[in-house]
This record gives structure tokens, C-alpha cells and sequence, in this order.
């Protein structure tokens, strides 16, 4: 391991490097398991190579926070999404209380994520069984999309069409959605995992595909041209997969963290795995690649811990 930070009293649900500086990365993370209680959005600054991994600013949420994602237009802004509903928009040069707020999500805000193309909006997923597009200019959401039955854990924006996004739900469904579609009905539906689907993201050199992960033990790979069926499966592992998270470097590797308190780095043309950094001693709920330098990673975990290491991808 190269680098390590506790966030003592705050279990990790989300890490995320900063598109601006390979030197800084933000952590979500949540008092009691996110249960109840305090949430705290930290800002870690590091040198990679070095063995430090350094708390630059933290705010305080009167909720648990459980993702977190950069402002893709503005490099000290951050948003995060919180266990009472509310979405906040911080500004890291500022000492304390949040830009702005949103409070339109019933339940729990589990994903939130900034618009690669157009880095003018957001998406937000909630256990309300909706997603909502937000511009952070607006005092209301642009649309709210609704058909998933139950929690919807992710929401991600395509990484090659500015107006399209998939979800991925309690009720075993993946949904392909487009903001310029009438009604807010989606354009598609992928079925196939046997349980809950906890997580997605696309892969951004074969922008058709996307991979998602689910308490049915298993990783799958989609493409939006074929809702019939996943072109790949990996799995099962012993325990539900709860991250997944391809490689802004190359299209063949995808990171996948969960329950097995371990985050693994698979390649997909073979499903061979490559790299398994198990430093962790609880569930490890975040995980995320950098964005600068190739093969370097982020995770954090319940074990109040952000590790900071690289990987030979």
C-alpha cells in the first residue's frame, strides 16, 4: 500500500479523484454505517510515490453522505449526496457551509455524477425510485425519471452521448435514459442478474458498453445495442460486488470492490484477475481510478480507512 488515511469515525462509501489535480481526492463517508448520524465530506491531498495521505478540509452534514463527484466545469466545486434526501454543492476554498441545496429525493441519495460531455448538469439516484437531473443554476431538478421499482442504487452519464444515462435498481433492472426523450420514458431496459443491481459504469473506449455488478455475486458487460442479453459475464464471487469501475486508461481492465473487503482488477477479454489489493478489514464500498497517472487507485472502506496504491495495468 502506498498511502493510507482514516477517516476515524466515518465509514467510507465513496472515494473520487479530482478531474483537475492529481493531487487531491474527496471521500464520502458516513457516522454508525450510515445508519444514523453525522456525515463528513473529506478533501485528501497526496503526492503519488509518497507514503502520505494527508486531510486538507473536511465539512460536517448533519446526515451520512454515500457519493460524492467533482464539478466537471469547476475545480474547487464538489456535490454530494446525502442519507436525509438532500444534495449539496460545495466549494473546497471555502471553510463551511455548503454553495447550495437541494432537497427534492424522499429517501436516501445513493449516487450522484457530473456530465463528462456537456459538464453543465448532474444526476442524482435515490432509495425513492427515482433519478433527477439537476443543473446547479436551478433551485428545482430539470426532469425526474421514475419507472424502477425500489432503491435506485446508480445512476452514470454515458461517456460519448451528453443527453443519455443508465440506472441500475432494487428490482434487478438496468435502464438506458435519455434527457431529450418525451414523457421521461426510457429507450431501454437490460434484465439478466438475479438480484439486485448495485452498481454500473461505462466503459469509455467502447462507449456502447457498460458493466454492472449485483448481489447476485456476479459482474456483468452490456451493450446498449443488445438489451436482449450481457455480452460477458464474470462470477460468481463469494460474496455481492458492490463497485465497479472501468479503467480511464484502457478498455480491457474494470475495478470491482465489495464484500469480500478486498478491491480486485480484472481484464475483460479473459477474466483473468490481474491485481487484488486486500488491505482492507470491512466492506470496501468505494473505489476509483486516477485520472493522471495509469494503474493508480483509490478505496475506501467501513474500516474508516482510504488506501492510496498502484496497480501493473
Amino acid at each position: 500500500m502506498a498511502a493510507g488515511f482514516r477517516t476515524v469515525g466515518f465509514k467510507g462509501y465513496s472515494v473520487k479523484f479530482s478531474p483537475f489535480s492529481d493531487q487531491l481526492l474527496a471521500v464520502a463517508s458516513s457516522a454508525n454505517f450510515g445508519l444514523v448520524g453525522n456525515g463528513r465530506l473529506s478533501i485528501l491531498g497526496t503526492q503519488l510515490g509518497t507514503q502520505t495521505l494527508l486531510e486538507r478540509k473536511h465539512f460536517d452534514t448533519q446526515d451520512g453522505l454515500f457519493d460524492v463527484s467533482w464539478n466537471e466545469a469547476h475545480e474547487n466545486q464538489l456535490v454530494t449526496g446525502s442519507g436525509d434526501g438532500s444534495i449539496k454543492l460545495w466549494d473546497i476554498t471555502l471553510n463551511s457551509h455548503p454553495i447550495s441545496k437541494w432537497h427534492e429525493h424522499k429517501r436516501e441519495v445513493m449516487s450522484v455524477e457530473w456530465n463528462y460531455v456537456t459538464k453543465a448538469s448532474f444526476v442524482s439516484s435515490s432509495w425513492d425510485g427515482t433519478a433527477k437531473i439537476w443543473n446547479p443554476a436551478s433551485p428545482q431538478s430539470i426532469r425526474t425519471f421514475s419507472e424502477h421499482q425500489g432503491c435506485v442504487y446508480e445512476s452514470a452519464w454515458s461517456p460519448r452521448q451528453p443527453d443519455q444515462f443508465a440506472t441500475c435498481g432494487e428490482d434487478k433492472l438496468i435502464k438506458l435514459w435519455s434527457v431529450n426523450q418525451p414523457h421521461g420514458k426510457s429507450i431501454a431496459t437490460f434484465g439478466g442478474h438475479m438480484d439486485q443491481v448495485l452498481s454500473l459504469d461505462w466503459n469509455k473506449y467502447a462507449p456502447e458498453q457498460f458493466a454492472t455488478s449485483s448481489v447476485d455475486r456476479t459482474i456483468k458487460i452490456w451493450d446498449i445495442r443488445n438489451p436482449r442479453g450481457q455480452l460477458a459475464m464474470f462470477g460468481p464471487f463469494e460474496f455481492s460486488v458492490r463497485r465497479v469501475k472501468f479503467s480511464p486508461f484502457s478498455p480491457h481492465y474494470i475495478a470491482a470492490a465489495g464484500y469480500d473487503m478486498s478491491a480486485s482488477i480484472w481484464d475483460v477479454r479473459n477474466g483473468s484477475v490481474v491485481f487484488v489489493h486486500d488491505a482492507h478489514r470491512e466492506f470496501v464500498f468505494g473505489v476509483d481510478w486516477s485520472l493522471f497517472h495509469p494503474g493508480a487507485m483509490a478505496t475506501c472502506s467501513w474500516d474508516e480507512q482510504v488506501h492510496l496504491f498502484k496497480v501493473p495495468v
